[in-house]
């Protein structure tokens, strides 16, 4: 059933990351099976009575009891067959048969209790990143800036091979996350290979209070705003507005928009931030179900930023609603995209509340850009091309803003600053 008892009752999100409250510890981050299975009993001759399908599929899923009764009741370490793991693990391992590994998700109660915590932009404790999983393998999508994980060297597509001496093959995110998580002020040692290497190297990272704001931004030289979105949590919109304000009260003749190693979000969010640079009506993003329905979703009035001239940075750790935001504004003329393509996730997940308060996250839509492209496995093609070696990390705003113009001309970020020359020739 939806769930009609939470913020997510109303809201459709895209969170193809899951915000290392589970990784990296954030505080922020069997159900499903437990409540389907009381009404489920086995008839005589293996049919499921009372079962929500039709006789085949009924039929089929006695085989399911039937194996989870002799795991349950006849597995050689008995305390191995808790109820509760086997539950999760039957529902994961369901929904891994579905392909979409690293975004349709199925989450316990208390995972979702905290998951609902993580969205709302906070400060949290752990070593501050974000991850997915692609290709059975636990990726670095983006770390935090300012945070441990960046100050300890981690670096967007780093793979996890060990936590602490002890090998993630074959983890879920869940696994990572009770592995790495933990209270500020202790330590995790993470064995990763960075991209482009051979060997791998050992990370010890002390966890610790991190904050987390959705929209950071200076203004640099020549009246040209920097403004970075981390994020597309619930304050995301209304923090992008702020800024935008305080920009243009300050003078600001043009925008860099930073949407680097931007993991995305909610869905709500992206439409609201794209508002701000797109006109009344125009297409943000379509939506495409199962059945080949498509639904578009418009950009809404009162955008503040709608005339000023406009350059977007974009790389291979923008993901979901960034995506959705850079598609939009490229789609419509907006603006210039430069960078690298971005990440490629292009599932909408639509949360779903189970009776014992677990969460099935469901990608019940996939989306596509204003002209139809489709993202998923794809990303969002930059206009200009400018390769940023991965061993380089973007400048912050703060840092930008501590350069004169002759110094960040002469930076090692060419992403911002093949930005900062289209801004001033668009000005």
């Amino acid at each position: 059933m939806r769930d009609t008892s939470s913020p997510f009752d109303l809201l459709r999100l895209r969170l193809p990351l899951w915000l290392v409250a589970l990784l990296l510890g954030f505080a922020l981050i069997g159900g499903l099976m437990g409540g389907i299975f009381s009404s489920l009993l086995v008839g005589r001759g293996g049919i499921v009575t009372n079962c929500p399908e039709n006789e085949a599929i009924c039929a089929e899923f006695a085989v399911f009891w039937e194996a989870w009764s002799l795991a349950r009741n006849r597995y050689v370490e008995s305390e191995a067959a808790d109820p509760a793991i086997m539950t999760a693990g039957a529902v994961n391992g369901m929904l891994d048969s579905l392909g979409d590994q690293g975004h349709t998700r199925y989450l316990t109660a208390a995972e979702a209790a905290e998951w609902e915590r993580a969205l709302s932009g906070n400060s949290f404790e752990g070593i501050g990143a974000y991850i997915d999983v692609r290709n059975g393998q636990t990726m670095i999508v983006a770390p935090i800036e300012e945070s441990p994980a960046a100050a300890a060297g981690l670096r967007p597509g780093d793979i996890i091979l060990a936590v602490d001496g002890v090998s993630t093959e074959g983890w879920t995110i869940e696994q990572l996350q009770a592995n790495v998580r933990g209270p500020q002020g202790t330590t995790v040692i993470l064995r990763v290979i960075h991209p482009g290497e051979r060997e791998p190297v050992d990370i010890s990272i002390v966890r610790a209070a991190v904050n987390v704001p959705s929209v950071s931004w200076r203004m640099l030289p020549d009246n040209i705003a920097l403004i970075r979105l981390s994020s597309f949590d619930r304050d995301a919109g209304a923090q992008l507005r702020s800024a935008l304000r305080s920009a243009q009260a300050e003078g600001a003749r043009a925008i860099i928009f930073d949407l680097r190693n931007n993991p995305g979000g909610l869905l709500e969010q992206a439409i609201e931030v794209a508002s701000q640079f797109l006109a009344q009506g125009t297409t943000v993003l379509i939506e495409e179900d199962r059945n080949g329905q498509r639904n578009e979703k418009q950009a809404v009035r009162g955008g503040l930023a709608l005339e000023l001239p406009l350059v977007v940075l974009i790389n291979g750790g923008s993901a979901s609603s960034a995506e959705i935001v850079a598609g939009a504004i490229q789609a419509a003329g907006r603006a210039v995209l430069v960078g690298e393509t971005t990440f490629g996730t292009g599932t909408v997940l639509t949360p779903f509340r189970l009776s014992d308060g677990s969460r099935l996250l469901l990608g019940t839509q996939q989306w596509l850009t204003p002209d139809g492209r489709l993202i998923r496995g794809q990303g969002i093609t930059p206009d200009e091309e400018v390769p940023l070696p991965l061993t380089l990390r973007p400048l912050s705003p703060a840092e930008a803003a501590e350069l004169d113009a002759t110094a960040l001309q002469a930076s090692d970020d060419a992403q911002l600053v093949r930005a900062l020359e289209l801004a001033r020739d668009e000005d």
